[in-house]
């Protein structure tokens, strides 16, 4: 259930928004927008074109999905790149002095993280010279959580960190404690060792500075993805991957 001020900041954007099309549709009819005759007229412009509705919104959404890329960029060229190479944040692989690389926050149950993993590990297997961050960022509740602490205590076994990390993001339903243990034992984990890892005050303080880094650049959601310094939240593919490394 949303709070109050949600529902009264959705109700002011909706507002806000029907006030601007009645204005832009007066305008175009070359009417006065706020005279009473004209709002009939324009009412019933719109009620037989509704197309101009879906057309305005859909214009509207992508100039606010524009600036918060563009203020996601912003904060994360502020930030720099080093922020999300921390070992203490995030499992760390390849070369330093990398040409390539790529940053990616997760979530174990989140179905657009699951379908980005084949780009993800197809590239990973083929760019042995990139450097990777893989940042677990559980937003998805307890069960999230508890994968993210498996899998930031895999990092204490980081010959099989990668392993486990593809093959939990391979799971096809919700990844609860169970199946954490049972993936981790078929991907050739000390089990019993990664219980007690898990039980760590370091993951607690990695857990919070991750959300603090997420924060810091406007990372919202899940997967977001930085490529050569470039964000980019959503789904990934071969194709989306392929363009952003070239384009760096």
């Amino acid at each position: 259930m949303k709070e109050n001020w949600e529902i009264a900041a959705i109700g002011g954007a909706a507002g806000a928004i029907v006030a601007m099309m009645l204005a832009f549709v007066a305008t175009a009819l070359g009417l006065t927008p706020f005279a009473s005759a004209n709002a009939n007229a324009v009412h019933a412009y719109l009620v037989s074109h509704p197309e101009v509705l879906v057309e305005m919104s859909n214009k509207l959404q992508a100039q606010q999905e524009d600036q918060q890329d563009s203020s996601r960029q912003a904060a994360v060229n502020k930030l720099g790149l080093k922020a999300f190479f921390d070992p203490k944040l995030a499992f760390v692989t390849g070369p330093a002095n990398a040409k390539t690389t790529v940053v990616e926050f997760f979530d174990y149950n989140c179905p657009y993280c699951r379908a980005s993993m084949p780009a993800m590990k197809k590239f990973f297997v083929s760019h042995k010279n990139a450097r990777f961050s893989f940042i677990e960022f559980p937003i998805k509740g307890p069960a999230s959580t508890v994968a993210a602490r498996a899998a930031m205590a895999a990092r204490k076994q980081p010959d099989r960190y990668v392993v486990f990390h593809f093959a939990l993001m391979s799971q096809d339903g919700p990844v609860d404690e169970k199946e954490v243990f049972d993936v981790a034992r078929q991907s050739g984990l000390d089990v019993e060792k990664l219980r007690n890892d898990m039980k760590s005050h370091a993951i607690d303080y990695s857990l919070a500075a991750v959300r603090t880094l997420a924060n810091a650049a406007n990372i919202d959601g899940t997967p977001a993805f930085i490529v050569n310094g470039h964000i980019r939240e959503g789904a990934m593919t071969d194709d989306v991957l392929a363009q952003m490394t070239k384009a760096s």
